[in-house]
């Protein structure tokens, strides 16, 4: 996958995001990640010329175990990741059960259900291996994100289109992120 060695290095090298992707391994969740603008903000922030910056927003946990769908599981695991690190505001999701709230058919593992999230750069996930590698899940491919493409998916560009429209406005990427370049139908 293109861009996977840089981002890869970018996760390495930034010791705060590497706390939380041991704390999330270290619970074993089943097809266990963290996704979103945990990995997202990483990679603008570089291409920005930022630098390191502090985690901002949630740090999406995300897990696939479909024998597991009480939410309440979801509860007491951003618990145990809170009591190890509160810097982080923790956000579990078993995606096994997401298709209910997004009304889709069930998904399949957390990587199928990247597929539905909202936009291509912020629909990857990682992890890290027991061999300390970071392992990558990106059903869209990581060159949007690389590439400074803010770009819908495609069932946000049509029925969904006013969600990919607020979480723009709202996350003010354009202002924070000013070399980005909306790509929107």
């Amino acid at each position: 996958m293109k861009y996977q060695k840089t981002l890869q290095r970018l996760l390495l090298n930034d010791p705060l995001r590497m706390k939380a992707l041991y704390a999330v391994r270290a619970l074993q969740l089943c097809d266990g990640w963290i996704g979103a603008g945990f990995v997202r903000d990483a990679v603008w922030d570089y291409l920005h010329g930022y630098g390191q910056r502090p985690v901002t927003g949630d740090v999406d946990v995300v897990w696939f175990d479909a024998e597991c769908c009480d939410s309440a599981q979801d509860r007491d695991l951003e618990e145990r990741l809170s009591q190890q690190h509160s810097s982080f505001n923790w956000s579990v999701k078993n995606q096994a059960r997401m298709h209910q709230r997004n009304e889709h058919a069930p998904y399949l593992s957390t990587e199928n259900a990247l597929r539905y999230w909202p936009e291509t750069a912020t629909a990857v996930a990682v992890r890290i291996r027991d061999t300390g590698l970071i392992e990558i899940i990106a059903p869209w491919g990581l060159d949007d994100l690389f590439e400074l493409r803010l770009r819908p998916t495609r069932q946000f560009e049509r029925e969904k289109f006013a969600i990919f429209r607020h979480r723009l406005v709202s996350k003010r990427w354009l202002e924070r992120y000013p070399l980005l370049q909306l790509i929107a139908p």
